[in-house]
């Protein structure tokens, strides 16, 4: 694990490197490799690119449990990646074609560098929390020190950044070394491994990230949880299946099976989720993810009285909203994507996010987003009651810190 200075200038150049790859002449070479790919091999298997992190869940499942077998096309083992880099060099130049992003990613991708990708369904819902120190109980106590996040173009920078604002404090992106005003909170990119290491040795004062990450500091005692994300916003998509536009428009069977699968394994989840947390861990058969099993349990099958705590603790204050800590439905939402342009222009993003600026919400959810496939492949579990969803395939967004 990476510690001190190093994480920050590794965390750097991963994001100067992405920002290079996300723009049009970045992406050029990628996207020439990726139309070889398709050209070469035109039957291509399921070649699945993920973080080991509970986001990745659907696909894991999908392939352990041989779903994509039963669908009828092949799927290599998924490839372990080890930054969101990495991933999207992989999709773009087509070494992998199905993948799980951040969903403010696939806009980055999608109009800052016009990739040929859409998202095709949500992977999950809620699954990340903002953990801070165990002395802190009070959002205002980050005031004048920093807190981690995973990536600027993440659903956990847009909520972190509302929260600090509802609480008097201003979101800034300044060297270590530089001083904080009293109201300041100071953002840094940091690995999901190297978060919980970096608040253990009080480098930090927080950080808001994805799961386990924050169960893993929750068992090391090094950190308590602050709030959970989806205690913000209400049952919001945090990575989402993101697939080439080629495979969808030229492979339209293969696409709708592989969605198939994806649905199902999300279903499964649903119904066995202490099963899914074992075969995601690294005493599973494949060794998924480097997690243990008690902390991806503590995530998707957390004993009943351990909501109590965090409705005592202030972590969940919707207790209306009945949330839980990581849940799964597949459909993507258009008003959430509206929602999220609007949101983003309005975050503080480090680097060139211009681009923003000219997107229409309604344009952009309809245009992002394919979601004939998984609409297809939700009728054929059972429809959206499956799923908790109503059958309009509508909802509002509630947003609340």
């Amino acid at each position: 694990m990476c510690m001190d200075d190093c994480c920050s200038s590794t965390s750097r150049r991963d994001f100067i490197k992405l920002s290079a790859m996300l723009t049009a002449a970045g992406a050029l070479p990628m996207l020439a490799s990726l139309k070889a790919r398709a050209a070469a091999e035109p039957d291509a298997p399921v070649r699945i690119g993920y973080l080991p992190i509970t986001d990745a869940t659907p696909l894991l499942v999908a392939h352990n449990n041989g779903l994509f077998e039963a669908e009828g096309i092949k799927a290599e083992r998924p490839v372990l990646l080890r930054s969101w880099a990495q991933v999207i060099e992989a999709f773009i130049s087509g070494q992998v074609n199905v993948i799980h992003l951040l969903s403010p990613m696939t806009v980055w991708a999608r109009y800052g560098s016009k990739v040929p990708a859409k998202v095709v369904a949500w992977n999950h819902v809620g699954g990340s929390g903002l953990t801070v120190a165990p002395d802190i109980t009070d959002l205002k106590q980050l005031a004048g020190k920093t807190v981690a996040i995973p990536f600027w173009y993440s659903i956990h920078n847009v909520v972190l950044q509302q929260m600090l604002a509802g609480s008097g404090l201003s979101a800034v992106s300044k060297p270590a070394s530089a001083p904080l005003a009293a109201n300041e909170v100071n953002l840094l990119v940091l690995p999901p491994s190297d978060m919980p290491p970096a608040l253990a040795s009080k480098r930090i004062a927080g950080y808001i990230v994805a799961e386990p990450f924050n169960a893993l500091a929750e068992n090391l005692k090094v950190g308590r949880v602050q709030r959970f994300t989806g205690d913000v916003w209400r049952n919001h998509a945090c990575c989402v299946v993101f697939m080439h536009e080629h495979d969808l428009e030229n492979r339209p069977e293969w696409s709708q099976k592989v969605v198939n699968a994806i649905v199902k394994a999300q279903q499964w989840t649903r119904e066995h989720r202490a099963e899914a947390a074992a075969l995601l861990s690294k005493a599973g058969p494949n060794k998924y993810t480097p997690h243990e099993p008690a902390v991806l349990t503590k995530v998707l099958a957390p004993p009943e009285e351990e909501r109590a705590a965090y409705l005592a603790s202030g972590a969940i204050t919707h207790r209306q909203w009945d949330e839980k800590r990581i849940d799964f439905q597949p459909y993507p939402f258009p008003s959430y994507t509206e929602e999220l342009v609007r949101r983003l222009k309005n975050t503080l993003i480090e680097g060139d996010s211009g681009f923003l600026a000219g997107l229409d919400p309604a344009h952009t959810a309809r245009d992002l987003v394919d979601d004939r496939f998984v609409r297809q492949a939700i009728a054929a579990v059972g429809g959206p009651s499956v799923f908790g969803i109503a059958d309009s395939f509508e909802r509002s967004e509630e947003f609340a810190v």
